[in-house]
């Protein structure tokens, strides 16, 4: 595997294959530089590289859009699989068997660099001098509520009591030239830290780390289990730790090669209005609420810094490949360590992080000689337990005779192989840890976190013989292998374009 240890070696690598647009022309920050990111999503162009923003410009400072966004049909997961440490047309079930391996091997710790080693230490805010408009954050979308600097950096905290730090992607709105207010949810893994520091009746010391190495995002966004550090896992992806460097005036330690760290601690009790902005469901936001504040003690960045920014809205942006991509990974993990015959499961992009799919082998029927229902409830109850079960309300399980990552093959197996009936096709659960951003949820549902859950039965092995099973018709089945050699052979001949 190959470790991209900064933003900057990232680029480089996009750029080597095409994947990097630098835009020369000026650019604003308000709204311009997130239309064109949104544009770039639904073209799956390149992503942009803006070197000209209005009123930045002589600074160096740059922005990078759609860092982890979907590429064109040449190597459409090239961003995610070269993050990850991959070749760039690496597929989504190697990309997702690659991180569900990993998490059967033990962690391996960040390495401390020294201060003078670590890129981020290359300037220094401090008092008076702290300004968060000095850099180039912009407004992403024409309803948000503020300039959100963080999008795709890594929030990193840890319990009063030293024993677990946590790396999450959680959005953080200006709300003055020395304070940011924060989206905290409470269950989740900073909600809970925090809460811990609450009780202890202190702020909570916190660092905001943006344009960090490119499989940070990947691992904050993970479901991991409460305690795990993403670092130590992200290093065990790797086989190597992370370089980090102890921050300015909290007692954390930030990614070394980061473009930009902000450090400082989250009031106990003050608030600030944050919003709206839009999220990965896909609709715009409205309306601002309270949220709690982050008092910032100091910003460090590097020459020229680059702030990557994420314009989140309807599929496929960052939200979606990272939480969907993730998760299936950790899902995939705890399905084959609880000893079930689960080939691969996946988050089609398209569907905004609403439905997983997973693939059990086509002999699973054989081999634990239960029923579809009865495997599914398995299924279902290493599932719908803890923080894997957030962004799992709707799930499609099917043989691996399917391609779980292409949508025309997940949508044609649902429609021909589940059964409408409720009893046989669809099989509901109570009410589990649900994301509450859904725009179906009802408000009680929404503010519980908690909603129903469904799994859609298409499996087949039960219902028919050994050897009656239904074959489908495609050009590899249906054909004899003559047959297919020659119609490939002379496709040219035949006037078509050759196959890529």
């Amino acid at each position: 595997m190959k470790h991209l240890k900064s933003l900057r070696e990232f680029i480089a690598a996009l750029e080597e294959i095409g994947e990097i647009q630098r835009i020369e022309a000026e650019v604003d920050w308000d709204l311009e530089i997130g239309a064109i990111i949104r544009r770039s999503y639904d073209l799956r162009a390149p992503a942009p590289l803006f070197t000209n923003i209005t009123g930045y410009q002589g600074t160096g400072f740059r922005v990078l859009g759609a860092p982890g966004a979907m590429s064109d049909q040449a190597h459409p997961l090239a961003r995610i699989a070269l993050a990850l440490g991959l070749p760039a047309g690496a597929t989504g079930q190697q990309i997702v068997d690659t991180l569900a391996t990993a998490r059967a091997r033990p962690g391996i710790p960040p390495v401390v660099v020294d201060r003078a080693d670590a890129p981020c230490k290359q300037n220094v805010m401090l008092g008076d001098d702290i300004d968060l408009f000095a850099f180039p954050t912009p407004k992403l979308h024409g309803n948000d509520g503020g300039r959100y600097l963080q999008t795709y950096g890594m929030n990193i905290a840890r319990t009063p009591d030293g024993s677990w730090t946590n790396w999450s992607v959680n959005r953080m709105m200006i709300a003055g030239k020395d304070t940011l207010a924060c989206l905290i949810p409470a269950p989740q893994h900073l909600g809970i830290i925090r809460s811990k520091w609450t009780e202890a009746g202190q702020p909570m010391p916190i660092a905001l780390a943006i344009g960090v190495e490119p499989g940070l995002p990947w691992v904050g966004g993970m479901p991991l289990p409460e305690g795990a550090d993403e670092s130590h896992y992200l290093g065990a992806v790797f086989g190597e730790g992370i370089e980090v460097v102890p921050a300015e005036t909290v007692d954390l330690l930030v990614p070394a090669t980061a473009e930009i760290v902000v450090e400082g601690h989250i009031s106990l009790d003050e608030t600030a209005l944050e919003g709206p902005f839009n999220e990965f469901p896909g609709y715009n936001a409205s309306g601002s609420t309270p949220k709690q504040v982050f008092h910032v003690s100091a910003i460090t960045y590097r020459d020229g810094a680059i702030q990557a920014a994420v314009a989140a809205g309807p599929p496929v942006e960052e939200n979606h490949t990272i939480i969907g991509t993730t998760s299936a990974a950790e899902i995939l993990y705890l399905l084959r360590q609880a000893g079930l015959p689960v080939s691969s499961a996946w988050y089609n992009y398209e569907a905004a992080v609403h439905w997983l799919t997973l693939a059990v082998r086509q002999d699973w029927h054989q081999v634990t000689g239960l029923g579809s229902h009865e495997l599914i409830d398995m299924m279902a109850a290493v599932i719908f337990h803890g923080k894997p079960s957030v962004n799992a309300p709707k799930i499609l399980v099917v043989e691996d005779d399917v391609d779980i990552t292409s949508l025309d093959e997940v949508v044609w197996a649902f429609a021909t192989r589940s059964h409408p009936d409720v009893n046989r096709g669809e099989f509901h659960y109570p009410a589990a840890v649900s994301d509450q951003l859904a725009v179906y949820l009802s408000p009680e549902e929404s503010h519980s976190f908690m909603a129903g859950k469904v799994i859609y039965n298409c499996l087949l092995a039960d219902l028919y013989p050994d050897g009656v099973r239904p074959v489908k018709g495609s050009f590899e089945n249906a054909w004899p292998a003559e047959i297919q050699q020659r119609v490939l052979g002379n496709w040219q001949k035949y006037g078509y374009p050759a196959a890529e």
